[in-house]
């Protein structure tokens, strides 16, 4: 059977152009020329043998913040080793990352292959402290300048019991580690972050000293998504991706954000599909049946890891905006509802102002989002949660929980209803 599908021509051709985190050539970047102005500029600098400036680029998830850096440092990366210049770029994604210790060892690994040599202390059993020496002593005898690209860099918030977050710490350390001697090298610090807000959480010592020059990145538009896709669209054999692919999959992704991963997704999940079926084409119908499969692994990849409070919370909030005209939610209906699932189930039950803040603290994900809303005087303040993807595919998804499928589907709607008339 596998010669037998070695042998079948695919429709797929480069594999690579459907990856959303491939750093691509700088002609296929689209709807981004005026950031990638900004960031070159800045980080050109480095070319010189001199020190760039530190930036933040900040916007919502599948935006070009991270291709756009990545695509600018690897350029000057090539012109640096023509001129004899060693450059490096140091880059860890922050979301996986729990402590600052663990940070900086991740760093310093990456530090160390870039530079083709080994982290010579431990993961564990040493002081932080430790692990900022060897980072230091990597980038010192390898690197005349390097960059430091700290991607989702908000969520490194490290230990609750510490006045700063983490982050805030480590930008802190890194951007003052220059002007203490204790890099020779010439570094810039590069924080991506999709919480416009992340700087206000950011302590005053790490902000007089990390300084940062701010690049704004906006959601793609429908236009711009075609776009994107069409310049990737030489990843399939010549002739074989119908008319109407490409705009479905860019309408798909422009309602959720204009996330050009996702749209990049959709293509790859459609192709695959389709050579999965033995059509010699791709056609609406894979994109439409990737569109439902890419929805569900993403909600599935969120509260796989979730707690069940935090579930709960989700669920009873993704109810109500599944039966409202706008697909949002308020706070105030969302917590009735969260209510009357904690006492379904027997769990034990928050107050409003903890079902809120664990709702906040899942708008770190991007499946979810909030605007500060009142209707009028007699309503009062509440937030408005809307989602980044179908309210009933986050619905469907929980519902694999045994906890929460213990709960009549009928009977959440009849109360979400209920609640929704009572609105005032």
């Amino acid at each position: 059977m596998l010669l037998e599908f070695d042998e079948q021509q695919g429709l797929i051709r480069d594999r690579s152009l459907l990856d959303p985190n491939f750093v691509v050539e700088e002609d296929r970047i689209v709807g981004r020329d005026e950031q990638l102005q900004e960031v070159t500029k800045m980080l050109r600098v480095a070319l010189g043998d001199n020190r760039p400036p530190n930036l933040f680029l900040y916007g919502p998830s599948g935006t070009g913040k991270s291709l756009i850096t990545k695509a600018v440092c690897n350029n000057i990366s090539r012109i640096c080793e023509s001129r004899d210049i060693s450059f490096g770029t140091i880059e860890v994604n922050c979301q996986d990352l729990d402590t600052l210790g663990v940070a900086v060892y991740e760093l310093a690994q990456q530090a160390a292959a870039e530079a083709g040599v080994d982290v010579q202390v431990p993961k564990h059993g040493v002081a932080t402290k430790e692990k900022w020496d060897e980072l230091y002593r990597i980038v010192n005898e390898n690197f005349d300048s390097a960059v430091f690209v700290l991607d989702e860099l908000d969520m490194l918030v490290g230990r609750r019991d510490k006045q700063d977050p983490a982050f805030s710490r480590l930008l802190y350390q890194l951007s003052r580690a220059g002007a203490d001697d204790e890099l020779d090298a010439f570094i810039s610090v590069v924080a991506i972050s999709n919480d416009t807000k992340m700087m206000d959480s950011v302590g005053s010592r790490a902000i007089s000293s990390f300084t940062p020059e701010d690049v704004h990145f906006d959601d793609y538009d429908a236009d711009e998504l075609k776009a994107i896709l069409r310049r990737r669209q030489d990843a399939f054999h010549d002739d074989v991706v119908d008319d109407d692919v490409i705009p479905l999959a860019a309408a798909f992704a422009a309602q959720t954000h204009g996330d050009a991963r996702k749209a990049i997704d959709l293509m790859r999940v459609a192709g695959e599909l389709a050579e999965r079926e033995g059509d010699g084409r791709v056609r609406e119908k894979h994109v439409r049946a990737a569109q439902q499969k890419v929805e569900k692994n993403r909600v599935l990849e969120v509260v796989r890891g979730i707690s069940t409070q935090k579930k709960l919370c989700l669920y009873a909030t993704a109810a109500v905006a599944a039966q409202t005209e706008a697909g949002t939610a308020r706070s105030t209906t969302g917590y009735r509802v969260y209510q009357y699932l904690t006492e379904a189930i027997d769990a034990d039950q928050y107050h409003q102002e903890t079902y809120v803040n664990k709702m906040k603290e899942l708008t770190t994900y991007s499946l979810v989002d909030f605007e500060r809303r009142s209707h009028g005087p007699s309503s009062g303040m509440f937030l408005e949660f809307q989602f980044g993807e179908r309210p009933a595919t986050i619905l469907e998804t929980l519902r694999e929980d045994s906890r929460i499928e213990m709960v009549s589907e009928s009977e959440v709607e009849s109360v979400v209803k209920a609640q929704i008339r009572n609105q005032t």
